[in-house]
């Protein structure tokens, strides 16, 4: 899920495309590579919304059955593990740095772990509550979550195209010549060098990002510098996107 840590090193096996280069530095890093910010918003909106209905549900079976009470509320806390892995997902990032030109491959691993996560609480959340049902039938309207979880599931194991989009895929390949201001963002250890490319929507100008791990920003901003000598170099925060920032 969301919180899951990598520690393989993904670098050696990606399919770079400046192999003839001679490598100068490579780093991997894990990042929300978006306005954290607006996350942070939209999962309040979500968990308040998701909260007032199984709290609702939970009220109007007390009278009933307080086991069902007790599940509706079960199911909220549930759910917020799952509500984070989509408002706060965090990116796999791969840097390789050459003499001319940067790569930079990412993407967002949450979906390999979300899918059997929501499968296995589908089956067990499932599963108790039909043995809740021998006792009292009512439990059978709590089906509703394990049936959503499992269907989610399953949409999500069985399309690709779904899976490519979530993961967020992208491969940048970008070339020192074109690097026309470099700005850092010290905060989130945040290289942005300004570019103007046409990416088949237009020609347009944005800042290309690169993370840093924490102890070589320095390093990578020397490098860059180095390589980009005749462009200003400024301190300020950037507003982040999930291409580009600004």
């Amino acid at each position: 899920m969301w919180f899951i840590q990598p520690s393989k090193n993904y670098a050696p096996e990606m399919p770079w495309e400046r192999v003839d280069e001679p490598e100068i530095m490579s780093w991997q890093i894990r990042t929300r590579d978006y306005n954290t910010f607006a996350a942070n918003i939209m999962l309040l909106v979500i968990s308040l919304i998701s909260g007032g209905v199984w709290f609702s549900f939970a009220y109007s079976f007390l009278e009933m059955s307080k086991i069902m009470s007790m599940v509706c509320v079960g199911m909220f806390f549930l759910m917020t593990p799952v509500f984070m892995s989509m408002t706060h997902q965090t990116s796999i990032i791969v840097y390789r740095l050459t003499d001319k030109g940067y790569e930079k491959i990412s993407w967002k691993p949450q979906i390999d772990s979300v899918k059997p996560v929501m499968k296995w609480t589908a089956i067990i959340s499932g599963i108790a509550v039909l043995i809740a049902a021998f006792f009292d039938p009512a439990f059978l309207l709590g089906m509703i979550g394990p049936a959503g979880f499992g269907l989610i599931a399953l949409m999500m194991g069985n399309s690709s195209e779904h899976q490519s989009l979530v993961r967020g895929e992208r491969h940048e390949n970008r070339d020192w010549d074109a690097v026309e201001e470099i700005v850092l963002w010290r905060k989130r250890r945040l290289v942005g060098v300004k570019m103007t490319f046409d990416d088949g929507y237009g020609p347009h100008s944005s800042y290309q990002k690169i993370y840093c791990n924490k102890g070589c920003v320095e390093k990578v901003v020397d490098f860059v510098r180095s390589k980009a000598k005749n462009v200003d170099f400024l301190e300020r925060k950037l507003i982040v996107n999930e291409i580009s920032a600004q």
